[in-house]
């Protein structure tokens, strides 16, 4: 079919194609925040000309090689790979002999209009709401303080809304007053239904904070909400259902908490190997995705060009917004003190107290790209210069692959 991509065994459809197909369908685009079109740009332009590249020539055949520039947008996925290598590489120090646990925390749908236009707001009252519980769970019942990373999603598999929380929480905590290690039962964290309860009245306590002071916006369905009488009415309903908690059983060891972590914090609403056709002519563009109410089977979803774009900029985070945090003993003030008192503690028990797959091994080093030549397949490429951008005003950019 004339204008049509396929996905085959190597990856052939990247985000990138499709935003410039998009942006360059000549259909009248709506209105979007700055920092948006900033995004969608850096993604257009991403491993195009438009941002410059590196020009190598092939000391074997002596044929040139040009590699263009990456965006290093963290909206990317084609940039996420090596940035979740990385950042993995420098989280293997504050891992611990100890279980973990996955806990997620998950807003109600009711809640998505409000949450779109309160972006900032509601993303911190969702992170203040989940760790607050988790962290208090361990002050009352292990009379200890736990260690959380958190990190915040706010798609489904259909790049619609669907607001949670990841959160690797450690299986026991350093007592308050830092004289042993607490430990948690090795298969058990806390009750999630209790869980549950505690994080929908924080949530639902900040949130009637910030009606109060009078800093919430209103999307157009919900302006009669301003009221304290119709706001209490319209959130009434959504208190009384239980919000969902899930929590895993503990991972295999520290090094598959950090693996498992690392595909969380680096990933973007949609990734490019979904992607399955791109048809610029037809403006359409369709990707897999795991439909749950059907067993998780496989589905294929197609949509126009113009709803793919809404459908990817409700996910596109407040500038300098922080979507990984760390918490309790892992918060950045002073964490490495704790971790080595932690650490010292935890040597000091007997070995039969810690779980045998708690063994820490070495992470793989993160290999440089080799320099193949795509024309020999020798590795034999030599750097001829570095090539810049070209300055205002920017060409039109050019789909390279």
């Amino acid at each position: 079919m004339a204008g049509l991509s396929r996905a085959g065994p190597i990856e052939t459809i990247t985000l990138g194609q499709v935003v410039r197909a998009a942006l360059s369908s000549g259909r009248p685009s709506p209105r979007r925040p700055a920092h948006h079109w900033k995004v969608l740009r850096a993604i257009a332009a991403c491993r195009t000309p438009a941002l410059g590249g590196h020009l190598y020539q092939c000391a074997h055949c002596g044929q040139e090689h040009f590699v263009p520039h990456s965006c290093r947008n963290r909206h990317c996925p084609t940039c996420q790979g090596l940035n979740g290598a990385q950042w993995l590489e420098k989280q293997a120090a504050n891992l611990l002999p100890i279980p973990y646990f996955h806990v997620v925390f998950t807003l109600p749908h009711e809640l998505n209009g409000l949450v779109q236009y309160n972006q900032r707001l509601c993303y911190d009252l969702l992170f203040a709401s989940a760790t607050e519980t988790l962290l208090a769970f361990g002050r009352n019942n292990l009379q200890a303080q736990l260690g959380i990373t958190a990190v915040l999603h706010t798609w489904g598999q259909k790049l619609d809304a669907h607001y949670h929380l990841h959160c690797i929480v450690t299986g026991g905590g350093l007592r308050l007053d830092g004289s042993r290690w607490m430990p948690l039962r090795p298969r058990w964290l806390f009750p999630v239904r209790a869980l549950s309860v505690v994080f929908r009245a924080k949530f639902r306590d900040g949130l009637n904070r910030l009606f109060e002071s009078q800093q919430l916006h209103w999307p157009p369905d919900l302006t009669r909400c301003q009221k304290p009488a119709a706001f209490r009415r319209w959130l009434r309903p959504c208190l009384r259902r239980q919000w969902i908690v899930y929590a895993k059983r503990p991972f295999a060891g520290p090094q598959t908490v950090l693996a498992y972590l690392c595909r969380y914090t680096h990933r973007v609403g949609l990734t490019n190997r979904r992607l399955q056709a791109l048809n610029p002519a037809a403006g359409t563009v369709s990707f897999d995705y795991k439909d749950y109410a059907d067993g998780a089977r496989h589905k294929s979803l197609a949509l126009s060009l113009e709803e793919f774009l809404r459908r990817f900029c409700l996910h596109i985070l407040p500038p300098k917004f922080v979507k990984l945090r760390h918490y309790g003993l892992l918060s950045n003030r002073n964490r490495s003190a704790r971790l080595d008192r932690v650490r010292q503690l935890l040597a000091a028990l007997p070995p039969q107290t810690l779980p045998p797959q708690a063994t820490i091994p070495p992470l793989p080093p993160i290999a440089a790209p080799l320099l193949v030549c795509p024309h020999c397949g020798t590795r034999a490429l030599i750097l001829v210069r570095v090539l810049l951008p070209p300055r205002m005003p920017t060409p039109p950019i050019t789909d390279t692959s």
